[in-house]
């Protein structure tokens, strides 16, 4: 499969994925309030008919990507980007813990989110 063209849309929180112009999946975040405004991941979705074929990983694989671009953390609360970071350590940094626990604070703060 060729790598999906991938989307960020910060305002509203989603990095996207689309094949061929047809969106096929996403990751919903938001960026943390408090300092190093780490980028937090929620939840990872594809479509239906697109499962299995990388779109996943490309979106987890962006999202840490633009993470380092900026210099900040990422906290990956959505369980499909914490199982990706365990599987690649090299390219997904621990956030720091005082960095994770804000993060669990801001989403339960804004339970909206996801």
């Amino acid at each position: 499969m060729a790598e999906p063209e991938i989307r960020d849309d910060r305002t509203k929180g989603r990095l996207e994925a689309f094949e061929d112009g047809t969106y096929v999946g996403v990751v919903v975040y938001f960026v943390l309030a408090a300092e190093p405004h780490a980028l937090v991941a929620v939840h990872t979705v594809v479509e239906d008919g697109h499962e299995g074929k990388g779109v996943a990983g490309a979106l987890v694989r962006e999202f840490y990507t633009i993470a380092a671009r900026e210099g900040v953390p990422v906290v990956p609360l959505c369980p499909y980007a914490a199982a990706w970071a365990e599987r690649h350590p090299d390219e997904a940094p621990a956030a720091p813990s005082e960095v994770v626990d804000a993060a669990k604070l801001q989403l339960k703060a804004t339970p909206g989110l996801w």
